[in-house]
């Protein structure tokens, strides 16, 4: 199965390093980023989950719930912190989900079906595609699929980012320009009308008669 915008996130009862969870249970309505790894103890892996946690205030401000993910026994994962925490000034600081049995995996097409086995005899290229991070909206909904390859360190500031706009633009008639940051203009969504448009923002500035530029809504 493959993933699409607009998907509901699969439902799964997993055991994490916090606990067992349902995974709509432990959504309850929030905002939430699943970003997944293809075994513990690698090393681009270990500066990203340190890195998360550092920044794990920042998902807290936006009211987003953080939960990662690893080919590997939760045991594992525990050992696995005590060294991210010596080496990165910080340990996981949110679940961590114990995949040995490849069914979340699986489930959101990272692995392909018939994967089995033991997950210790595996290597991280056999999972190499486990390398994914869904942000899922309020609503169940995969709002945003990024897969990066083992060798490049993922950009959680990119993620941030793409959280500010996915908030902004679920709540006003607008979408966001390349690069945008909090506080640049925006754009008025193209399926409002022009006369919807004048109730809702007034004037705006119009390049071109797609292109309707407007401040960022407060």
């Amino acid at each position: 199965m493959t993933l699409q915008l607009g998907d509901t996130a699969p439902d799964f009862h997993a055991d994490t390093t916090e606990g067992r969870i349902g995974f709509h249970d432990w959504l309850d309505g929030s905002w939430a980023v699943l970003f997944s790894h293809p075994k513990d103890f690698t090393p681009v892996c270990t500066t990203e989950l340190g890195y998360l946690a550092r920044i794990k205030p920042e998902f807290d401000r936006r009211a987003v719930k953080i939960i990662g993910l690893s080919v590997d026994h939760v045991d594992n994962h525990r050992d696995w912190a005590t060294d991210i925490e010596q080496t990165q000034g910080i340990a996981p600081n949110y679940p961590v989900i114990g995949d040995a049995d490849f069914a979340v995996s699986k489930l959101y097409g990272m692995l392909p079906a018939s994967t089995t086995g033991d997950p210790a005899t595996r290597t991280p290229a056999d999972n190499q595609t486990v390398r994914n991070v869904f942000v899922i909206g309020p609503d169940r909904k995969i709002k945003l699929v990024l897969v990066y390859p083992m060798t490049t360190g993922r950009n959680f500031d990119e993620v941030l980012r793409v959280i500010d706009s996915l908030q902004l633009t679920a709540n006003h008639k607008v979408a966001t320009p390349v690069n945008w940051r909090q506080g640049d203009d925006v754009i008025i969504a193209g399926s409002v009308s022009n006369s919807e448009a004048k109730q809702i923002f007034g004037t705006w500035e119009e390049p071109k008669p797609y292109i309707r530029i407007v401040p960022q809504p407060v």
